[in-house]
């Protein structure tokens, strides 16, 4: 079947359910190029804590959006989105299908419908004004000043997401309207793209144990020596890289603020806590292909058999 759209894949879902291992089977099936979707794999020296694909896990597979910035270079979904177009096109005129691979739901969403971020001009004096609160009042303060004017937009924000809560309260300064009902406006776009966008799932339990899995891996594989290193290199708690999940609880350890046995508590808490959102988020996207794991045996051959005939149904491959 013959669209005008160009094709694309998404494969996402919780973290430590199994979609890179799964990314690379599909890419190889389609003749794909992997996008990351992933707001830490970006960023360089960090390779532990964000389970970052290795370059023989790639197995020949392009991936892009995979180091390329450095952790105290600002990293935010407009950037995500910019950088993602442009690689989109480079992979189209490859003749590849771009397959858009990780959890960070928001992230997705502005490439699939192609959000219009031109409203959110900088305002650094208002802006200040609000880093400045949370450094007075503390991350609770700010959060409390969001739920007052988008609840919605507070309940979907962690409050130590200090970032996004300001970017939210900007936002509403500046146009009155609410981020909530912007985005929900977006969402409601069709789509540039003929997409298929999967979520790969497992049963909640089983994911639970995955990422305790992986956090004693990441120990083991040395997370400890990885974030002292950037410490080193003067990367501070106050930057976007390091407010990821597994940087900040070591971190923390590191300045003495937790004991190890704490540090590692929290960390796998925080990611079981993740992965619900992740979940909530793709719940309520519209048009996706849940996989669920329990269906296929766990077999990636029979997952990767039933994508591939969504994926002709739907005239991509």
């Amino acid at each position: 079947m013959e669209t005008e759209k160009k094709p694309l894949i998404i494969l996402t879902g919780p973290t430590a359910v199994g979609k890179t291992d799964l990314s690379i089977a599909l890419a190889k099936a389609v003749n794909g190029a992997v996008i990351s979707a992933d707001s830490m794999q970006v960023y360089r020296y960090m390779d532990i804590g964000s389970a970052k694909i290795s370059k023989k896990g790639m197995q020949g597979v392009p991936h892009y959006l995979v180091d390329e910035f450095m952790p105290d270079e600002e990293f935010n979904v407009v950037k995500f989105q910019e950088y993602a177009k442009r690689y989109l096109k480079e992979i189209y005129e490859k003749g590849q299908i771009p397959i858009l691979v990780g959890g960070t739901g928001f992230y997705i969403q502005a490439v699939l419908y192609d959000i219009d971020f031109t409203s959110e001009r900088e305002d650094t004096a208002y802006r200040e004004q609000l880093e400045q609160l949370a450094k007075e009042h503390g991350a609770e303060y700010l959060h409390q000043m969001l739920e007052k004017v988008d609840a919605a937009s507070a309940k979907a924000i962690h409050p130590n997401n200090v970032k996004r809560v300001i970017r939210a309260l900007e936002f509403y300064e500046k146009t009155g309207r609410t981020i909530s009902s912007h985005n929900e406006q977006e969402r409601e776009k069709e789509s540039p793209y003929n997409a298929a966008y999967f979520v790969l799932n497992d049963d909640r339990n089983e994911i639970y144990r995955r990422i305790d899995q992986r956090v004693d891996q990441m120990m083991q594989a040395g997370l400890i020596e990885e974030v002292r290193r950037l410490k080193d290199r003067g990367y501070t708690k106050d930057m976007v890289s390091m407010q990821g999940l597994g940087y900040k609880e070591i971190l923390d350890y590191l300045d003495g603020n937790t004991t190890l046995e704490e540090a590692v508590y929290i960390l796998k808490r925080d990611t079981r806590h993740f992965a619900k959102r992740q979940l909530t988020w793709f719940r309520r996207e519209r048009e996706v292909i849940w996989v669920e794991k329990e269906k296929f045996s766990h077999d990636n051959e029979k997952i990767l058999d039933f994508m591939k005939k969504e994926l002709t149904e739907r005239g991509i491959l």
